[in-house]
């Protein structure tokens, strides 16, 4: 399947995956970036995207910059719907309570998943079938195995 890219910026390069197999496409910065421990901001790509009707694309975090410097993804997942046309652009928090991150131009910050969407609907009912689970929520099934 084929996703089209338009370049925003000429020197960007198109995501790619790192590894055959992998799941996410790396998202570079077009910007040098310093975030200050708890602070936030919205990181430019450089690329938009035309994803085919059908297909939702999510902007996930790197497990390196999560793991190693607590840099991740604000709204992880973030979506971005097939109809989107503008630059993709990653909001990224610094949850370090004591070190700045410099992310330099053309550092990859994100990865981009595509997935096939299911096709439903809502239908209202006035009970809900049960299951094993029932209404158990968070914290439900304890901790220990």
């Amino acid at each position: 399947m084929l996703v089209l890219v338009k370049k925003l910026v000429a020197d960007v390069p198109l995501p790619v995956f790192a590894h055959p197999g992998d799941a996410g496409a790396d998202l570079v910065s077009t910007q040098e970036v310093t975030l200050a421990p708890g602070e936030r901001t919205l990181v430019p790509t450089g690329i938009s995207i035309a994803l085919p009707a059908g297909l939702v694309a999510y902007v996930m975090p790197r497990s390196g910059l999560a793991i190693k410097h607590g840099v991740t993804v604000l709204n992880a997942p973030g979506t971005i719907d097939a109809g989107y046309r503008g630059e993709i652009k990653v909001p990224l928090i610094n949850l370090d309570s004591k070190n700045e991150f410099k992310i330099q131009r053309l550092d990859r910050i994100a990865q981009l998943t595509i997935l096939e969407l299911a096709q439903f609907r809502f239908v209202e009912v006035e009970l809900l079938p049960g299951s094993d689970r029932g209404e158990g929520g968070f914290g439900s099934t304890g901790v220990k195995g």
